[in-house]
């Protein structure tokens, strides 16, 4: 079988995955719905409670879901490409930490109270996090941003962010009562609205991170290599770097901070396509929108008629695999 066959076959089964985990999003939940009255909702409505229930609540949520995961996928791959670190995730630039902060300055300074205001002031937070990390690590690394200053730079933000969000939180119950609901991390009760906002963003981001395949390739085989290539090496990073802040940024305004997919995804997908960037981030584009569509129907089948946030979801998921990758040694480095 010719190489690039295996690997475009296993793309087209894993798009028949998150079409099935999509399918069963609609379906499941606290009230099951039948699968002709998923179809009808959007091929024959008559306003059935189950048919309302699908266009209204599940139809989003799924929608948002799909946009989030594949997002979160996206900007794992690209962060562990550039800094060539195995244990990179959309957290490690203070992205999520840059977010929540904004966030909880949105309650606490102007009294905003739902995810439609909150998106904004989110993706700010966590545009202007990336962007101090990055101006940090290459004025550190003499312009070159370097994945260890990058890395320093986002630790060091990430902590900043943190102690400011809880000093705030501590001294404001309230705001810490509407705060808490987006930090878990969820995407339910999001509207269409909230995700069509981010959504140029989002949709740029994972073009650029598509387009970006070729270039990871090349700086995989080392600076020197790359540069030997043809490739700026600087240019590269700032490019990624933006395309990862569109795509972490965005999910996190939408849905709050939902950890473990950006760090997972993409180890899996090179288990299935093996180091080629170019098979990489599409795979872990539709294996996170799978991973977190299916997180949230199971948060909703262990709990009924409650429901578990998908953020937890991931969270009692992330963390046996996280161990498991720290544990195996071939993943020192990329």
């Amino acid at each position: 079988m010719p190489s690039a066959t295996r690997p475009a076959l296993g793309l087209i089964g894993l798009v028949a995955a998150a079409a099935a985990a999509a399918l069963a999003s609609l379906a499941l939940g606290s009230l099951s719905i039948s699968l002709s009255d998923v179809v009808g909702a959007f091929v024959e409505y008559d306003d059935s409670d189950g048919q309302a229930i699908v266009r209204d609540v599940r139809g989003p949520r799924t929608l948002v879901a799909i946009a989030v995961g594949g997002s979160l996928g996206a900007a794992g791959a690209l962060i562990q490409g550039v800094t060539r670190n195995p244990l990179a995730d959309p957290g490690i630039l203070g992205i999520e930490a840059g977010a929540a902060l904004a966030v909880v300055l949105a309650i606490f300074l102007l009294g905003i109270g739902s995810p439609a205001g909150f998106v904004w002031f989110a993706f700010a937070g966590a545009a202007g996090a990336g962007f101090l990390v990055y101006s940090l690590g290459a004025a550190a690394g003499g312009a070159k941003a370097a994945p260890i200053n990058l890395a320093i730079a986002g630790a060091a933000v990430g902590a900043l962010c943190v102690a400011l969000t809880s000093a705030v939180i501590v001294v404001d119950a309230q705001t810490l009562d509407q705060f808490r609901f987006w930090v878990a991390g969820s995407v339910a009760g999001r509207e269409l609205g909230v995700l069509g906002i981010t959504l140029p963003f989002l949709l740029l981001g994972l073009i650029a991170a598509l387009l970006a395949g070729r270039a990871l390739n090349a700086l995989a085989l080392g600076e020197d290599v790359a540069r030997s290539l043809g490739q700026r090496i600087g240019l590269i990073r700032a490019l990624v770097v933006a395309a990862f802040v569109l795509l972490a940024g965005g999910a996190v305004a939408v849905a709050g901070p939902i950890g473990f997919v950006g760090l997972v995804v993409p180890h899996v997908a090179r288990a299935l396509v093996g180091t080629d960037y170019r098979w990489i981030v599409p795979y872990s584009i539709l294996l996170g929108a799978i991973l977190v569509l299916g997180a949230d129907v199971v948060g909703r089948l262990v709990a009924r008629p409650d429901e578990i946030q998908v953020g937890i979801m991931m969270a009692a998921i992330g963390v046996p695999v996280f161990v498991g990758l720290v544990r195996r040694r071939s993943l020192a480095e990329l």
